[in-house]
C-alpha cells in the first residue's frame, strides 16, 4: 500500500488552509466560525436534542434483540485484549481530560446558573449533579457504541475498510469509494480534529492552572502554547511508537492514576455528604432521563440559551468525536459479542463518570453550601485547583492531577493520530508513522489557532459545526447497521433451514 492516499493529500490540504486561513485572518475565522455557530443553534438545535436520544434508543434495541448474538469479527474469534485492559483503552480515549477539567467546574457553574429555577440554593445543587450526569452519561456513551459496533462490525465481520464511509455500503453500495465517501470521511476528519482540539485546549489551560497553583506560573496563551508544544512532541511519540505500546501503557497508567485520585478525593473529604448526595441524584437522573434528554424552554429565552450553552454543545462534542472514539473502540473490540460490546460500552463509563462528578462535584458542592467557600465563583479551569486549597494533602493532589491531565492529554491525542491515520490511509490497521506524526503536528496546531482566536469560544464553534452534517451521516449509518443486521439473521435463518432440509432428506432416505 501506498505511504499517502489520495485521500490523505486532500485531507492534509484543507487542514493545512485551515490553519493559515486562522494564521493569516484570525479574526475572521472566528467571525465567521461564530457566526454559523448561531446559526446551527438557532436552526438546528432540536436535530443535535433528538440525535441523542435517537442513539440511545438504537442502542437498547439492538441489545435486546436477537442481533446481540452477533460476533465482531469471525464466529470463532475472541478478544483481543482482557477485559481490564479494554475497558481502561475505551475509557482513557472517549472522555480523558474534561473529567477533570469539568469535575468540579461544571456541577459548581450549574449551581450558581441551574438551567431553571434560582441559583445557589439545595435545589440548585441537587438540579446541577443531575443535569451533569446527563452531559456525561448514557446519551455521551450511546452515542460512541453505536458508531463504534458499526465501524467494528463492517471491519472485522464483513471485511470493508475501517472507515465511516464503509459504513454506508448497505445503502449506497460502490458509491462510497467515489466522491460520496470522500466527503463522508473528510467531514469525519474534520470532527475529528475539532473535537479532539477542544480537549487539548482546556487540558493546556488546566495545566497552566496547576502550574500557577503550584509555582506562580503566569496564565495566559504564552504559556499554554509552551504546555501544548511539550505535549505535542509526548504523543506524536506515543502514536509512532504504535497501539500496542504506547497507548496501552498510556492507557493503563491512565487508569491508576484516576483511581488513586479518585479515592483521596473520596475519603479526604467529605465522605458521608457525597455519597449520599451521589445515591439520590443519580437516582433522580435516571428517573427523569428521557425529560431531561430532550429538555428545550421555548418560552424562556434565559433557560433556551443554556441548553444550547451546555446540553446542546456536550452532544455536538460527543458526535463530534465518534469518527475518533468510535475508530479507537472499534479497533480494540475485535471478538466481542454486539450485546457484551453495546452493555459495555454504555453501562460501565457512565456509572464511574457518575460516580467521578458525584465525588469531585459533590465535594465542591459541599464546601459552597456548608462551608461557605466560593467555588462557583472560579473560572472552570481553576475551580479543582481552589478546592484543592480546601482540603488535606492539597499540594499532593494537585501533582497527582498535574500527571493525570497529562497523560490523559497525551493518549487521546496519540489516539486522535492513530485515528487520523486509518481514516486517511484507506482504514488501515497499522497507518504509516509518517502519516500519523502529520496529523498530530496538524492536530496541535489547529487548536493552538483555535484557542489564541477565540479561546474555549472558538474550540466550542468548531465542535458544533462539524458536528451538524456529521450528525445525519451518523444516522443514515445506524439505519444501514440494522438492514445489515437483519439481512444476516436472514441469511442464517435460512440456511439453518436449508441445513435442515437436507438432513431430513438423508434421514429419509
Amino acid at each position: 500500500m501506498r505511504k499517502f492516499t489520495p485521500m490523505f493529500w486532500i485531507a492534509i490540504s484543507m487542514g493545512a488552509l485551515f490553519v493559515g486561513w486562522g494564521a493569516l485572518f484570525p479574526n475572521n475565522l472566528l467571525e465567521v466560525m461564530t457566526g454559523i455557530k448561531t446559526l446551527f443553534l438557532d436552526k438546528f438545535g432540536w436535530f443535535y436534542q433528538f440525535s441523542a436520544s435517537f442513539f440511545i434508543i438504537a442502542a437498547i434495541i439492538i441489545a435486546s434483540s436477537r442481533y446481540g448474538k452477533i460476533r465482531l469479527g469471525k464466529d470463532e474469534d475472541r478478544p483481543e485484549y482482557s477485559t481490564p485492559t479494554w475497558f481502561a483503552m475505551l475509557f482513557s480515549a472517549g472522555m480523558g481530560i474534561g473529567l477533570l477539567f469539568y469535575g468540579v467546574s461544571e456541577p459548581a457553574s450549574h449551581f450558581s446558573t441551574p438551567p431553571f429555577g434560582d441559583g445557589g440554593t439545595e435545589e440548585s445543587a441537587r438540579v446541577s449533579l443531575r443535569y451533569t450526569y446527563l452531559h456525561w452519561g448514557f446519551h455521551a456513551w450511546a452515542i460512541y457504541a453505536v458508531v463504534a459496533l458499526a465501524l467494528a462490525y463492517y471491519k472485522f465481520r464483513k471485511g470493508l475498510p475501517g472507515l465511516m464511509s464503509a459504513t454506508l455500503y448497505p445503502l449506497i453500495g460502490e458509491k462510497t469509494k467515489g466522491p460520496i465517501g470522500y466527503a463522508v470521511d473528510i467531514i469525519a476528519v474534520f470532527a475529528t480534529l475539532f473535537g479532539v482540539a477542544i480537549s487539548l485546549g482546556i487540558g493546556a489551560q488546566q495545566i497552566n492552572s496547576g502550574f500557577n497553583y503550584l509555582f506562580g506560573w503566569p496564565v495566559n496563551f504564552t504559556t499554554q502554547l509552551i504546555i501544548m508544544g511539550f505535549t505535542t512532541i509526548l504523543f506524536i511519540y506515543s502514536a509512532a511508537s504504535g497501539l500496542s505500546k504506547g497507548i496501552k501503557y498510556l492507557s493503563n497508567t491512565n487508569m491508576f492514576l484516576a483511581v488513586l485520585l479518585f479515592f483521596a478525593f473520596l475519603f479526604l473529604g467529605p465522605t458521608q455528604f457525597v455519597l449520599e448526595l451521589f445515591s439520590t441524584t443519580f437516582g433522580s437522573y435516571v428517573q427523569n432521563l428521557p425529560s431531561m434528554g430532550l429538555r428545550f424552554s421555548p418560552f424562556n429565552q434565559e433557560d433556551n440559551q443554556w441548553v444550547k450553552d451546555w446540553t446542546i454543545f456536550y452532544w455536538a462534542w460527543w458526535i463530534s468525536w465518534t469518527p475518533f472514539v468510535g475508530t479507537f473502540i472499534a479497533r480494540v473490540s475485535k471478538g466481542r459479542t454486539v450485546r457484551e460490546f453495546i452493555l459495555a460500552v454504555i453501562i460501565a463509563p457512565t456509572l464511574v463518570c457518575s460516580l467521578w462528578f458525584g465525588v469531585f462535584g459533590g465535594t465542591g458542592l459541599y464546601f459552597e453550601l456548608i462551608q461557605g467557600a466560593d467555588v462557583s465563583g472560579q473560572s472552570l479551569e481553576t475551580a479543582l485547583f481552589y478546592v484543592y486549597k480546601l482540603m488535606p494533602f492539597g499540594t499532593v493532589l494537585t501533582i497527582i492531577s498535574l500527571l493525570l491531565i497529562t497523560t490523559f492529554f497525551v493518549t487521546s491525542a496519540d489516539s486522535a493520530t492513530y485515528v487520523l491515520g486509518m481514516q486517511t490511509s484507506n482504514g488501515s490497521l497499522n497507518p504509516p508513522t509518517l502519516v500519523k506524526v502529520s496529523w498530530g503536528l496538524i492536530m496541535a496546531a489547529i487548536a493552538a489557532i483555535l484557542m489564541g482566536t477565540g479561546g474555549v469560544e472558538g474550540l466550542q464553534a468548531a465542535t458544533i459545526i462539524s458536528a451538524l452534517p456529521l450528525g445525519i451521516i451518523l444516522i443514515f449509518m445506524t439505519a444501514a447497521l440494522f438492514k445489515s443486521f437483519q439481512s444476516e439473521l436472514s441469511s442464517a435463518k435460512k440456511e439453518k433451514e436449508n441445513v435442515e432440509e437436507t438432513a431430513s432428506h438423508k434421514k429419509a432416505q
